[in-house]
């Protein structure tokens, strides 16, 4: 029986490879094995990343509403537990996307949400 060599499958894996890491900068766009370990690597960012993505939008919805609160003489926090105990379920990129586009609803829900943590606290 005659040897079988991988000339067709090896050259298949390569083209996949080389062809997902088109674009990346030096020997890691032209070597097989150099472009494979980037494609790993760019794979674990990317999985990382979707997920750090959510914490970093997150992060920048309470920042807005902190300076929005601040510019109408409250605190994120009391704002945040006054919403709660008013029973309106606005979740945090609502409220942030409020404060820039409809300043006037935003000062409503200041006013409701100040009015009901002060009875909390009474």
């Amino acid at each position: 029986m005659p040897r079988v060599r991988k000339g067709a499958a090896r050259n298949k894996a390569r083209r996949r490879i080389l062809r997902n890491a088109r674009g990346y900068f030096g020997t890691k766009s032209r070597h097989k094995q150099q472009a494979k370990v980037a494609i790993l690597r760019a794979g674990n960012f990317a999985f990382r990343d979707r997920r750090n993505r959510k914490r970093d939008f997150r992060r920048l919805w309470i920042t807005r509403i902190t300076a929005a609160c601040r510019m109408r003489g409250t605190r994120y926090s009391v704002f945040m537990h006054g919403l709660q105990q008013a029973g309106i379920l606005l979740n945090r990129k609502m409220l942030s996307q409020m404060a820039i586009e409809d300043p006037a609803s935003f000062d409503e829900l200041v006013q409701v949400a100040s009015e009901h943590a002060s009875k909390a606290a009474a």
